[in-house]
């Protein structure tokens, strides 16, 4: 089976090409068969004023790719730029791994999956700038 599966909770939104859809009152497993279609669950959605980490900024870069407010060509070179300069941080193994597994699905414009490992580094960041403020 290819595609994208989605699990939504009851009453969970996603973004699929443009159009907000909400899941009944049951669990639900949708397919998506379209290729580099563009998804985002509005639960994972990172408000603007929120971006204000460099993971979260380059999240957020990704997000705006998947909803269409920004020009895919300008957003799929700021995303890449990103992740080099979070490359230059992040230098134990695993986060190079989500970095690389991140750049690997720019490059094929398999923006949702970039964005699921991009956030991967969220709780990282935090722990970092906790203890550079400590």
């Amino acid at each position: 089976m290819t595609g994208l599966i989605l699990k939504l909770a009851p009453s969970e939104r996603v973004l699929i090409n443009g159009a907000v859809i909400e899941n009944g009152d049951r669990r639900a497993k949708i397919a998506i068969r379209t290729p580099n279609a563009n998804i985002l669950r509005l639960k994972d959605a990172i408000h603007p004023s929120l971006a204000n980490t460099p993971v979260a900024r380059v999240c957020y870069i990704c997000q705006l790719i998947l909803t269409g407010e920004t020009d895919p060509t300008e957003g799929h070179q700021q995303l890449l730029t990103g992740i080099e300069q979070l490359s230059q941080v992040f230098r134990d193994q695993d986060s190079r791994v989500i970095l690389s597994r991140a750049t690997d699905h720019v490059i094929s414009r398999s923006y949702y999956h970039a964005l699921k490992q991009l956030r991967e580094l969220l709780p990282r960041e935090a722990r970092l700038l906790a203890a550079r403020q400590a």
